[in-house]
């Protein structure tokens, strides 16, 4: 039994337990007693004032229209109109619930005057205490559709600072009532940052433009459920039919790009505004009369099966999990994925030499498919044993640290075949049940982001959610093992990037990814972070600057914003402000600004600058103002941190400001370590190096060259010597389309060379081919010889006059360019001995092969 909101009688409906359920957001979409509940709603109103002077029709007229309504598949309804007590008892009765829209005075400039705001406030809070807490409301629609002209005159900050405002109030009173503000495309730069969900009215009758636009909102919603708040289609102008043709792909497309729902305009024919019935727009399912119009069947057969729509053929998929120590939530991440609404795919488990309870916890589900390794291989390796093992044509990838939603594979698979991607990645969300300290976390600099080059497209998506057809894996070469805690994931996007395929990104396919819960854990992983760019900035030089930090082409999404941005925001209105897109550029973020955050910028100006103040008392100041600014940065960065409103404690933002001070400097620290740490060459290498012929030809660039007819293929002994490396160790980076070498080579802490062969043609099949090996300083070489010539220009200019024998520093300087020349020389000799040798190795192979080919069986 239910009681009654405002008779205080109690009905007996069936379900009624459930019936009594409030819907609450889990990521990207709705759950209602534990089930996703999905919105397949439709507009109701506003009618004409009934014989009780309400807003709507009578109460048996209300009764069929929620019969009529629910045989449609329809379980939600929005008014327009703050409803009588007697129709949420009718709705909750008929298991339908209600999305109200607070009606007060929006068409003015409500943000004037005092006045007006609290009059608006009021509004909004009477409203609210009429309805907000009863079962039936699925959530309150604080504004709809403020107009461009006012948004402009206002503000577009001002707006969304008073939307949250209006929701706070409806919070005030039930805080477990879902809020949200009816947006649409003429105001979408709006911002509100305190709503549970989005909603937008979208009216697009075209498949291309109405998927886009979609597609775009999705983007812009992020981590929070986006439902379709109106759509619909003019039968009086468009026709029956074509109503409910349009309305058939549009319910079908909304669900596929992952909407939590939709609500289509209207319900019926039956319209009232402004004292007078609209009888020049028939967009209803029904007619006046409650005749059901063609488009009735078509909603209705769309809602019976959404969002589970039928579509082509999906593929089988291994989802594999790398872990390593992981038992604390290796448990849950097991259970999730032994849950997924997926027909065809398996799960398998790499224990990568665990010692902890993960073997044991693995043991409990007989479903999945356990790969143990005997020791610690690291996690790319780990990967690759996975994908050795994987029975299905997609390998997804998600760690033991996450829980994935159950329609995760469902949503990355669709996104997927219908893209044209060689792989797919989507969002990882905090638990809701994670603690206040991993809220924190979360929102700091340096977590797992995706990177997005378009809506659809992105140019790097994190390791705990990704997904790769099995073949682009094979043509890519597999992980590289190279990367054992960290990095894989970016190396391979920028890989398969090289080789022209596409990585996509799906909105809904999410899964929930609980972050390190202690400050030492997280300083721990961004060192690890900082370890794998090093070894990146070596691998892939082209995605790094100077300093070793990555430069983006697309837009990185993450819960720790920039603190300054260049500039601000650009809204383009339309001419007089009359756009029907009014669109929101974003300003970039002040990364030069944000450097002062830097280890870099730590070392080379604040050190310094206190150093040299201890003995200069002006420049303390300089150094004590280089500290405050850098603080001020992390301080700001804080305050704009997202920190979900449950997990928000008073010293979230104090602790997310120092993370931000220690964050960069740990993590430069250990790139720079990995950076300087080059493993030398084999000793046994330096054999014979006299009897090499180097011929040197300006700049210092060595080069041989071998003459013969044609027995050399260029490809071929590149690949022969790339396999002589591997063979002795030797660190090396293979072309990978954008360099001017063809392999550069780490010979020693301060020497590399690159490497540069042509083939040269001439007559009589005689062929020259030539290799050229330019040395260059490494990274370590460079900061050494800038830090002694900033040494000696300190020593020389502070204490030079009086001590004038400090002079002589400046003798290091060409005493260690000539050291490094020595090494090049070296270094030089050493790889084209190895050149020499795979040469040879080649000639006596084809010739060898020449000669097998001669020979009679």
């Amino acid at each position: 039994m239910i009681r009654s909101w405002r008779t205080g009688v109690y009905l007996t409906v069936a379900g009624s337990d459930q019936a009594s359920k409030r819907v609450t957001v889990d990521g990207k979409f709705f759950r209602l007693d534990g089930r996703k509940f999905f919105v397949k709603g439709a507009t109701y109103g506003p009618f004409r004032k009934n014989a009780e002077d309400e807003p709507f029709p009578s109460r048996d007229r209300v009764r069929a229209d929620l019969l009529l309504a629910r045989s449609a598949g329809v379980n939600v309804l929005r008014l327009y109109d703050t409803p009588p007590g007697w129709f949420l008892d009718l709705a909750l009765e008929h298991e339908v619930r209600v999305l109200v829209d607070l009606p007060w005075n929006k068409e003015c400039c409500f943000l004037d005057t005092q006045e007006q705001c609290q009059e608006a406030l009021e509004t909004v809070r009477q409203y609210a205490a009429a309805c907000a807490a009863h079962p039936a409301v699925f959530a309150i629609s604080v504004v709809n559709e403020i107009r461009p002209d006012i948004v402009r005159w206002s503000g577009a900050d001002t707006v969304s600072e008073f939307i949250d405002q209006l929701v706070l109030e409806v919070k005030r009173i039930d805080q477990n009532c879902l809020c949200t503000f009816s947006n649409f495309p003429p105001t979408e730069y709006l911002r509100p940052r305190s709503l549970d969900f989005h909603a937008v009215n979208v009216y697009l009758h075209h498949p291309r433009p109405f998927e886009n636009y979609v597609a775009r909102l999705q983007s812009l919603a992020e981590s929070k459920p986006l439902i379709l708040g109106e759509f619909g289609i003019d039968s009086l102008r468009e026709g029956e039919a074509e109503q409910a043709s349009i309305l058939d792909w549009q319910i079908r497309k909304a669900f596929q790009q992952g909407l939590a729902g939709v609500v289509l305009f209207s319900f019926t024919d039956e319209w009232h505004r402004d004292g007078r019935d609209i009888d020049d727009w028939k967009f209803g399912l029904t007619r006046i009369d409650r005749s059901p119009k063609p488009a009735y069947d078509v909603v209705k057969a769309v809602f019976d099966s959404a969002p589970y729509l039928p579509t082509e053929r999906l593929p089988s998929v291994s989802v594999v999990v790398a872990s390593y120590n992981g038992a604390r939530t290796l448990r849950s991440c097991l259970e999730s994925l032994t849950r997924l609404n997926y027909l065809d795919y398996e799960v398998i488990l790499v224990d990568d030499g665990s010692t902890d309870e993960s073997f044991a916890i693995a043991s409990l589900f007989p479903t999945v498919r356990t790969i143990r390794h005997p020791e610690n291989r690291g996690l790319s390796q780990a990967r690759n044993t996975g994908i050795l093992a994987a029975r299905g044509e997609v390998v997804a990838f998600t760690d033991s640290d996450c829980r994935a939603d159950e329609d995760w594979l469902f949503y990355l698979m669709n996104d997927l075949t219908r893209s044209g991607c060689a792989g797919m990645g989507g969002h990882n969300f905090l638990p809701p049940d994670d603690s206040w300290l991993a809220a924190a976390v979360m929102a700091s600099p340096g977590g797992p982001a995706h990177v997005m080059l378009t809506d659809r497209l992105a140019e790097h998506i994190p390791g705990c959610n990704m997904a790769f057809y099995k073949w682009a894996l094979i043509e890519v070469g597999y992980f590289d093992p190279v990367f054992r805690k960290a990095g894989d994931d970016v190396d391979i996007c920028w890989r398969l990037q090289q080789l022209g395929l596409k990585i996509g990104f799906s909105h809904a396919g999410f899964v929930w990814h609980y972050r390190r819960s202690t400050v030492l854990d997280y300083l721990k992983q961004q060192r690890g972070y900082g370890e794998a760019e090093a070894m990146l900035v070596r691998k892939h030089p082209e995605y790094f600057n100077w300093f070793g930090g990555s430069t983006w082409q697309g837009r990185i999404y993450s819960a720790a914003k920039p603190a300054i941005t260049m500039g601000g925001a650009m809204i383009y209105h339309g001419r007089f402000a009359t756009g029907m897109f009014q669109t929101l550029y974003a300003p970039q973020p002040a990364l030069m600004l944000m450097m002062a955050t830097s280890l870099e910028y730590h070392v080379l100006i604040t050190f310094p600058l206190l150093v040299v103040g201890a003995v200069l008392n002006p420049l303390l100041w300089f150094g004590a103002a280089s500290l405050g600014a850098s603080f001020s940065l992390c301080v700001a960065g804080a305050l704009q941190a997202e920190i979900p409103r449950k997990q928000l404690r008073i010293w979230s933002r104090p602790l997310v400001a120092l993370l931000y001070c220690l964050q960069p400097v740990v993590r430069g620290w250990a790139r720079y370590r990995g950076r300087f740490r080059v493993d030398l060459v084999p000793l046994e290498a330096f054999e014979n190096l006299n009897s090499v012929d180097l011929k040197y030809k300006g700049r210092d660039f060595g080069s041989i060259a071998f003459w013969d007819e044609r027995l050399l293929d260029r490809g071929d002994l590149l690949g022969c010597l790339l396999a002589e490396l591997e063979k002795k160790g030797w660190q090396h980076r293979v072309d990978g389309g954008w360099n001017n070498y063809d392999v550069e080579i780490f010979g020693t802490r301060w020497s590399r060379l690159q490497l540069t062969t042509v083939a040269e043609l001439y007559s009589g099949g005689k062929q020259m081919l030539r290799c050229r090996l330019r040395p260059a300083w490494t990274f370590l070489a460079r900061v050494v010889f800038c830090l002694l010539t900033a040494a000696s220009l300190i020593l020389v200019g502070l204490l030079g006059g009086r001590w004038p024998w400090l002079n002589l520093v400046w003798i290091s300087l060409p005493a260690f360019v000539w050291w490094l020349h020595v090494e090049h020389r070296t270094l030089q000799r050493l790889v084209a001995l190895f050149v020499e040798q795979a040469a040879l190795k080649l000639k006596l192979r084809k010739v060898e092969g020449s000669t097998n080919r001669g020979r009679r069986p």
